[in-house]
């Protein structure tokens, strides 16, 4: 795949999601939340241009710190997401302000290290993002999904029947 169609990938998702992040959203356990992150990683990895021949150190340097950079920036997302449940037992989130931070502070330091690859002199496709892109969008689902089996309610003991539904008590009078 070439450097214009990672682009072009890495746009469309970032559009996505973003626009995607500022409505509520149900989380469902059930989802295959790491579909897309594994797709992307599998699409960039595919390049053989992710490492520069001609600076390989710097190059893997360069990555590593993208992967960092992503991972922290997913778990930022995560944590900064708000997250309820409704009555009917659904858990919702919905990005909040922090969660933009997060994104602005991702970016600048993803363009800081593009700059700094430039200055030694490194050759930086495409597939290097769309790796980190990848790791942040698993981080972040990763840790909702975690995060929302924890507030979701546990399905109490039923009644012999196995029915959930929790009726009120009568009370007795005297």
């Amino acid at each position: 795949m070439s450097g214009l169609v990672n682009a072009l990938a890495i746009a469309a998702v970032v559009v996505l999601v973003v626009v995607r992040q500022f409505r509520a959203q149900q989380i469902g356990a059930g989802r295959r939340w790491w579909l897309l992150p594994v797709i992307l990683a599998v699409v960039a990895l595919r390049e053989p241009g992710i490492v520069d021949a001609h600076h390989r150190t710097e190059s893997v340097v360069l990555l590593g710190a993208e992967l960092l950079i992503g991972l922290a920036t997913g778990a930022g997302w995560a944590w900064t997401t708000r997250i309820w449940v409704e009555p009917d037992g659904t858990v919702w989130s919905k990005s909040t302000k922090a969660s933009v931070t997060v994104w602005v502070v991702g970016i600048a330091l993803r363009v800081g290290l593009f700059a700094l690859g430039v200055a030694l002199g490194v050759h930086q496709d495409s597939s290097a993002l769309l790796v980190a892109l990848a790791a942040t969008l698993l981080v972040r689902s990763g840790t909702l999904v975690w995060r929302a089996q924890s507030v979701a309610p546990t399905s109490g003991g039923g009644t012999a029947y196995g029915d959930p539904v929790v009726r009120p008590a009568r009370k007795e009078r005297v």
